[in-house]
This record gives structure tokens, C-alpha cells and sequence, in this order.
């Protein structure tokens, strides 16, 4: 049996993406996860199957999940598989997050529950379906967990990342000079930072 990392990454990114972290956790193996599917539940059963497949080979699995990757990591609910959670500008309220796309788009409920599906300017469409779903599914997550975010992610807004937080008993770290996106190499330094202050 292995301790092992498993990255989770966000929307546009790649199992590729968790090279970066094996350094830091040298003792242990870094895996990264793949995913097709971009619905909470299609993404949920991927994630899902392949961690179980992971646990099969590990009692200890520590979880790194970016954006929209943590919000797929709580469907999948990996918190009864990992004894450790790292989130990274997660998506912590999907429905607020729609309405806020909704409300940018000018789209009200009864034209989305009408429509169905609703293309937008900024390129992500409006799914009455999706919505249904994160309404009927609110997130449940017990796992340990601590979380970065940038102060000015504009997908997720501080005070939400924060009662999510508190309500999880999650401790939060906040980088002031950030967005949702940690690129930059003083982000990362920032990240890798926290990640070893909390391993």
C-alpha cells in the first residue's frame, strides 16, 4: 500500500498539471486524475471510480483540488476516501455562481427553465438541467480540509469561500495580490508555501 496525492484539476486543465506538486511530497505518489464530462454528475461518477481504483492501492490519500475540480471532488464525495483535503480557489456555491452568470447574461429562471440551455457572450452556457441539480445536491463535505483563494477571484467572492469555510471547519488562507487563476511565479511560491505549511 502507497500514500499518495491525488490532483484534481480545474476547468481547461489536465492530470499534467499535478507534476508540479511531486516535489513537495517527495515520500509520497502524485497522481493526476483525468475527467471528460462537465456536469456535476457525469464528472462525479469519473472522479468517483477512478479514486476508488486509487484506494484500492492506498490507505492514505491526501486530496489537491483546483476551482472547479474541488466542486466536482465534493460530488464525487472523496471526502470518505482522503484524510486530507487541499482546495484551491474552489467553487464552493455553484448556484450563486449561476445566478451570477445568469444575471451578467440578462437571463431569468423562466427563460432558462423554457429554453433548456442558453449560449452566453462570455462563452459558458446556461443549463436549466444544471442548476436543477446543484439546487437538489448541496454539497456535503466532512473531510479535513484547507483552502487558498486569490482576494480578488471573481468566480468565487471572499466571503463565500469564508462562510464555506466555517461551516466545514476548513481553515482559509487568503493571498491578497491574486486572482482565481494562481499562474504567476510569486503565486506559486505563495502555494507551494502553504501547501508545505499544512501537509
Amino acid at each position: 500500500m502507497q500514500d499518495t496525492v491525488l490532483y484534481i484539476h480545474g476547468k481547461g486543465g489536465n492530470a499534467g498539471e499535478s507534476a508540479h506538486y511531486a516535489p513537495l511530497f517527495p515520500e509520497r505518489t502524485v497522481i493526476g486524475l483525468d475527467y471528460s464530462a462537465d456536469t456535476p454528475w457525469e464528472a462525479g461518477a469519473q472522479i468517483r471510480a477512478s479514486a476508488e481504483q486509487i484506494a484500492e492501492q492506498s490507505t492514505n490519500i491526501l486530496l489537491i483540488a483546483n476551482s472547479i475540480g474541488a466542486f466536482f471532488s465534493m460530488h464525487a464525495h472523496l471526502d470518505t476516501l482522503v484524510r486530507k483535503a487541499f482546495f484551491i480557489s474552489p467553487i464552493v456555491d455553484m448556484q450563486a455562481l449561476i445566478g451570477s452568470m445568469m444575471a451578467a447574461a440578462g437571463v431569468t429562471e423562466t427563460q432558462l427553465e423554457r429554453r433548456g440551455v442558453i449560449e452566453t457572450d462570455f462563452g459558458e452556457p446556461l443549463s436549466w438541467e444544471y442548476l436543477c441539480y446543484v439546487r437538489a445536491h448541496p454539497v456535503r463535505w466532512i473531510a479535513p480540509t484547507h483552502i487558498l483563494c486569490g482576494r480578488n477571484d471573481a468566480l468565487t467572492p471572499i466571503g463565500t469561500v469564508r462562510a464555506f469555510a466555517e461551516t466545514h471547519d476548513a481553515s482559509l488562507t487568503v493571498m491578497e495580490n491574486a486572482e482565481h487563476w494562481f499562474h504567476t511565479a510569486e503565486q506559486m511560491r505563495f502555494l507551494d508555501d502553504w501547501l508545505m505549511r499544512h501537509k
